[in-house]
């Protein structure tokens, strides 16, 4: 999931929160959407390739 930040960057947080905290994973920040975007498709290949 990627939310845009104040500060005019991308997040990529993760789709399940987390047990311990009740929040997101941060996977990543990111200055374009394309770039978080890009990283989002390395994370859920790599999650499906294992």
């Amino acid at each position: 999931m990627i939310r845009k930040l104040a500060s005019g960057g991308y997040r990529l947080y993760s789709l399940k929160k987390d047990s311990k905290t009740g929040k997101r994973r941060n996977l990543g920040t990111f200055k374009t959407k394309a770039a978080a975007e890009k990283h989002e498709r390395e994370v859920q290949y790599f999650n499906r390739a294992g």
